[in-house]
């Protein structure tokens, strides 16, 4: 792992590590709801969030064994891939919640279901 010098909190690869894992997660947790696997779907949030913390570590794992012109695997960017998926889940989490409240995306009718 690289020391503080070369691995400043503020540069921009930080900046990049939040942005590609909050898009990861978005990306991975919008196809898990498209699927037709109710498991899938019900957790898709947490899929997403999974799989692009996934994607960090295998980039991390990869910077380090030399795959990619880097210093080596940064604990610092490990930080900010998480920072990322944080703040993806929590703006997924907010948008679900909001449309479970009776905020319909549909055509803005509500159906009534009959217990049978």
């Amino acid at each position: 792992m690289g020391d503080n010098n070369e691995d400043p909190w503020l540069a921009p690869d930080k900046l990049y590590h939040v942005l590609f894992c909050l898009s990861l997660t978005l990306l991975f947790s919008k196809l898990a709801s498209l699927t037709r696997y109710p498991f899938l779907k019900r957790h898709s949030i947490r899929v997403g969030a999974i799989l692009s913390l996934f994607a960090g570590a295998a980039k991390e794992a990869a910077d380090q064994i030399g795959l990619f012109p880097s210093a080596g695997a940064s604990s610092k960017d490990a930080v900010a891939d998480i920072i990322g998926v944080l703040i993806a889940v929590a703006a997924l989490s907010m948008f679900k919640s909001k449309n479970s409240n009776g905020s319909d995306s549909g055509s803005g009718q509500t159906r009534r279901v009959l217990p049978l």
